[in-house]
């Protein structure tokens, strides 16, 4: 029998606490006195407004208590919702960030507090969430699953402290919700617009625009499905996912290459297993600072998932979102933001990677998971380095070459003992050697450089394919498959080592298998550089299907219009066809653009077969290319 004045009732509850609440009171008590009371006079208002009330306050702990379960979750979105608008103006080490817990559950009411296991459970779930986030006990999810227009993440049973039977949790994603980040980068420009014209009548409806914007997101996570039907490609036998360009909110375009390097690590870890097919970084950014719906680049790139997210770096901080979105279901499967300092990005990269690979229900093997966490560049200041030569590698123009060279050069400087920067150089080397510029001194220094790498990790892809290159080039042909080979069984689905080996396996002879890779490689790239069609066009014209090549030639000049190989393509394909006018303007152009180009540079190409490389030193003289010295 209950005791007097007593009473029990079911009652849905919502605690909430301070992450980091020391730290803050140990840096500045009266600022951290000033903030939290303001929050909790905010937090005050909601619970009201979702008609609830206040139950205690002790120390940073905010405890609340709701009616309806609904009420209670749907307070704590806009909870979250409205800290992190007011976190935005105050310095990145003051801010505050709360962690929630809500559980329905049976409570003992004296004299208007509150006790029982359905608190305790509350504060056990809370504890189980992490900064800005919100999670629920499997009571509450039972009540709320198809009411509130909300995406969750089951984060399986957990045996919590004084409660004895495991209790089931799950995560809310409605916040950070998806495309917060956007939201983020509409105020900052928003921002940047009250500094030019004012407080004018434009800036008032902008605020509009933005809180709009804000409250479509984080109450309505769902997006416009993708049509299977309408996508360009078919869609793998296997889970696939684009990895898009995450976006630098910190202000500085020379943080840019900061940015760019989060997303490709995502995607090298990704590509180390051949359970997933994964979209490589060319395609993916060329969607960078476009306006762009996830069901376009589902439907162009053929792929099920996306991954999108934001980069911001604050001096010694950086703080990082994701979210993983189901295109075809219009769903997120999952979504984070994370605060940490910058010497943590590379176990933040692993995790994020790792949360990828649980969240499309992948079963790694062991060895799988040692090469998904490989071994990564220890060095913030060698890492960021590193993605400075990468993006002077990806423009391309003959000066990002050179000033890539000299940053590989530094990074060996600051690291010797890591392979990145001896990769990079051999890159360096070998593009030196193809170009012509003292090829046998320069290939001897890419081979020595890829042997450097591969020493000090064994597990690169792009090491092995640096080998395979130079040993084309070396003329040791089988060496130069097998190092290919090599680099794909490290990197399934690295689209870089499949177009390697197929330029390795046209000149080695053997067409129809580097058609295989080569188309491979363009399909986990669905938007290639030139050379992918320059190497695949080789391959058509060893097998005398020359319109194939002609067409294909035609896809690499729409790539990049001024390659200097694509007009000599074009050349040798013309003079094969008879269209001997055609061939002449081709020669013109490649002469436009290496005034010294002649027939001696084509008869150092790599061709195992001396036939094929006759094939093409006859027709380039036929289509009139000077014969040299």
């Amino acid at each position: 029998m209950a005791q007097e004045g007593f009473k029990r009732k079911l009652a849905a509850i919502l605690s909430a606490d301070v992450e980091g609440y020391s730290r803050l009171m140990d840096d500045d008590e009266e600022a951290t006195v000033r903030t939290i009371t303001s929050y909790r006079n905010a937090i005050a208002d909601l619970v009201q407004q979702f008609r609830g009330r206040v139950v205690d306050t002790p120390g940073d702990n905010i405890l609340t208590e709701f009616t309806s379960v609904v009420d209670a979750v749907n307070c704590a979105v806009e909870i979250q919702r409205d800290i992190a608008e007011r976190n935005t103006e105050l310095p990145y080490n003051r801010q505050m960030q709360f962690r929630i817990g809500v559980n329905l559950g049976d409570v003992i009411e004296e004299d208007g507090r509150i006790y029982g296991d359905g608190i305790n459970i509350a504060a056990r779930v809370e504890s189980l969430s992490e900064a800005g986030g919100i999670c629920i006990s499997g009571r509450a999810y039972d009540q709320v699953e198809n009411k509130l227009g909300l995406e969750y993440e089951n984060l399986g049973e957990h045996q919590v402290k004084n409660i004895t039977r495991p209790i089931r949790v799950y995560r809310v994603l409605s916040y950070p919700g998806a495309a917060a980040h956007r939201v983020v980068q509409a105020k900052e420009a928003l921002g940047r617009k009250w500094r030019n014209i004012g407080l004018s009548a434009a800036v008032v409806v902008g605020i509009v625009v933005v809180l709009g914007v804000w409250q479509f997101y984080m109450r309505s996570p769902s997006i416009e499905p993708a049509s299977v039907d309408k996508m360009a490609l078919p869609l793998p036998d296997k889970p696939s996912i684009a990895v898009l360009a995450f976006d630098n909110l910190s202000g500085d375009p020379e943080q840019e290459y900061f940015s760019d390097g989060i997303s490709e690590e995502i995607i090298t870890s990704l590509s180390k297993t051949d359970k997933l097919f994964v979209i490589a970084r060319n395609s993916t950014f060329t969607y960078k600072g476009k306006p762009v719906k996830v069901k376009q680049v589902a439907e162009e790139l053929g792929v099920r998932y996306v991954l999108e997210g934001s980069v911001r770096k604050s001096e010694d901080r950086v703080r990082i979102t994701a979210q993983l979105i189901d295109a075809i279901s219009g769903h997120h499967l999952w979504a984070e933001r994370y605060d940490r300092d910058i010497k943590d990005i590379f176990a933040l990269q692993d995790e994020i990677t790792m949360k990828i690979v649980t969240a499309l229900q992948i079963k790694l093997t062991e060895g799988e998971q040692a090469r998904v966490w490989a071994k990564k560049i220890k060095n913030l200041d060698v890492y960021l380095k590193q993605m400075e030569a990468l993006s002077l590698w990806e423009k391309g123009t003959v000066e990002s070459h050179m000033r890539h060279g000299q940053i590989a050069q530094e990074v060996i400087d600051m690291a010797p003992e890591s392979y990145a920067g001896y990769l990079s150089l051999g890159w360096h080397y070998w593009y030196l050697a193809v170009s012509g510029k003292s090829p046998l001194e320069s290939i001897t220094k890419a081979f020595k450089l890829a042997q450097k790498a591969i020493s000090l990790d064994e597990s690169h892809a792009s090491s092995h394919a640096l080998l395979g290159c130079v040993y084309l080039m070396m003329r040791q042909y089988e060496k130069a498959i097998a190092a290919g080979k090599r680099s794909i069984e490290l990197a399934p689905n690295g689209a870089m080592v499949h177009g390697n080996l197929g330029l390795t396996l046209s000149f080695a002879g053997k067409p129809d298998e580097a058609i295989e890779y080569l188309n491979k490689g363009i399909r986990l790239n669905p938007f290639p550089a030139y050379y992918y069609f320059v190497h695949l066009s080789r391959c058509y014209i060893l097998k005398g299907q020359y319109e194939d090549a002609l067409t294909t030639t035609k896809k690499a000049l729409n790539r990049s219009p001024d390659a200097l190989y694509s007009h000599n393509q074009l050349a040798i394909i013309y003079a094969l066809l008879d269209r001997q006018e055609e061939a002449g303007a081709a020669v013109k152009k490649v002469l436009e653009l290496a005034p010294n180009y002649s027939l001696e540079r084509a008869k150092a190409w790599p061709f195992k077969n001396q036939a094929d490389l006759k094939l093409i030193i006859d027709a380039m003289r036929k289509a009139g290319f000077p014969e040299g010295a």
